[in-house]
């Protein structure tokens, strides 16, 4: 058991990428506390794997909002005692449409659910990180931060910015004992975000032109994404940080 006694928040999980790895640290004994704004979802995540033998609590919260963040952690030191891991998972996206078309109220939500989230969950959580000894985040980035494409262009600089903060954080948080590390998968079709990001409904013509991109030859999955979250939450990368692991399949262009 990899995580092992791990007390470990997951946000953004009642769904998608979120869900694959708050159910994959679960098998690998995590105490799981599962977080997302949609209370139906996340109870379902949460009751998915108790069910399954796992340890698990939902806590909602709207990550954007620094007193539901202060919530979160204080709800889990009270349910754990710990935090051992920050996996900072929800995301966000505007329509992929040309970057003059996206409008004030879109960027500010992208802004706020994928780098402001990140702020307060830093805010929050190291104090509790620095009273046990040290903890981990990993904040899931993206293809888009590294390899950008027209249409996306703010939702491509909101994940560029988390890149290069998760590099900051690790080197100003290291003498802490607290590691930082980020995720950057490439295009999964099966997040709710799917169609925003191909700029319509996935009809064959615009997954062929994804997965063209993709040498190994298909898509990215939840499980992907979350056994690399795996590692990183796992003793096994203890000397590990600052790093930004793409799950993208060669992705080239």
């Amino acid at each position: 058991m990899r995580v092992s006694g791990k007390s470990i928040i997951v946000t953004g999980a009642g769904s998608g990428i979120g869900r694959g790895i708050a159910e994959r640290l679960a098998e690998e004994g995590a105490s799981l506390i599962v977080n997302d704004i949609d209370a139906q979802l996340g109870e379902q995540v949460a009751a998915a794997i108790r069910a399954a033998g796992g340890q698990a609590a939902f806590v909602a919260a709207d990550v954007t909002q620094g007193a539901q963040m202060q919530a979160l952690i204080a709800a889990t030191l009270q349910l754990n005692s710990k935090l051992d891991a920050m996996i900072n998972n929800a995301g966000w996206t505007h329509r992929n449409r040309p970057m003059l078309e996206v409008s004030e109220a879109d960027f500010d939500k992208v802004y706020a659910v994928n780098m402001k989230s990140i702020y307060w969950s830093a805010i929050h959580a190291v104090p509790a990180m620095k009273k046990t000894g040290g903890g981990s985040f990993i904040n899931i980035a993206s293809t888009a931060g590294v390899r950008p494409r027209p249409g996306l262009t703010w939702y491509n600089g909101s994940k560029a910015a988390v890149i290069v903060t998760s590099k900051s954080m690790a080197a100003e948080l290291g003498p802490d004992n607290i590691r930082v590390n980020c995720i950057n998968p490439v295009f999964n079709p099966n997040t709710g975000l799917s169609a925003e990001f191909a700029g319509g409904p996935l009809d064959e013509a615009r997954r062929g032109k994804f997965l063209s991109t993709i040498p190994l030859g298909r898509f990215s999955t939840a499980l992907d994404v979350a056994n690399a979250a795996l590692y990183l939450a796992s003793d096994e990368a203890a000397f590990i940080s600052g790093v930004c692991i793409e799950v993208d399949g060669a992705r080239c262009v």
